[in-house]
């Protein structure tokens, strides 16, 4: 039963997320044009990193006991929002300014650190002996988050007139 309490969980709503808006958003988003012709070393590591930082919560212990944990749990919130407001800023308005831009097409890259930088800051005991787990999540997240924004960069340049 105690296993049933890992940060796996805390990855549902994302999951959901993504599930219910994915047919709503631009079609730059679309599977076929966001892969297409994506240099291997980026498609390759983003996916690896993907492996690891969407399995390695399931080792992770979900407690709000300490301070620590119990900020995770705000910036995971906050990270959460943030996420969310990204997808429908693009999906509500995709023709403004900010979803054109950089830094809007990227948004829901980048604003994933948020909510893994609180995953990892709530689930820093694992169920197997692996010490410093929340810190290796975390860095494994930044390095997620970097290649998936440079993915992001590459299809928002291919996409420029």
């Amino acid at each position: 039963m105690k296993y049933l309490s890992n940060c796996f969980w805390l990855l549902v709503p994302i999951f959901v997320c993504n599930i219910v808006f994915i047919s709503r958003l631009p079609s730059s988003y679309a599977r076929d044009i966001f892969w297409k012709d994506i240099p291997p070393f980026i498609r390759t590591t983003e996916n690896i990193a993907r492996i690891v930082i969407f399995t390695l919560p399931v080792l992770m212990q979900f407690s709000l006991k300490t301070p620590i944990q119990k900020a995770g749990l705000g910036i995971y919130m906050l990270g959460l929002v943030l996420y969310f407001a990204s997808w429908i800023l693009q999906m509500y308005f995709p023709q403004s300014d900010w979803s054109h831009s950089l830094w809007g097409y990227a948004a829901p890259a980048y604003t994933t650190i948020v909510f893994f930088a609180g995953i990892g800051m709530i689930g820093r005991k694992s169920f197997v002996a692996l010490p410093h787990i929340s810190i290796i999540y975390i860095i494994f997240s930044v390095f997620f988050v970097a290649v998936h924004t440079a993915h992001s960069y590459v299809v928002f340049q291919r996409l420029q007139p």
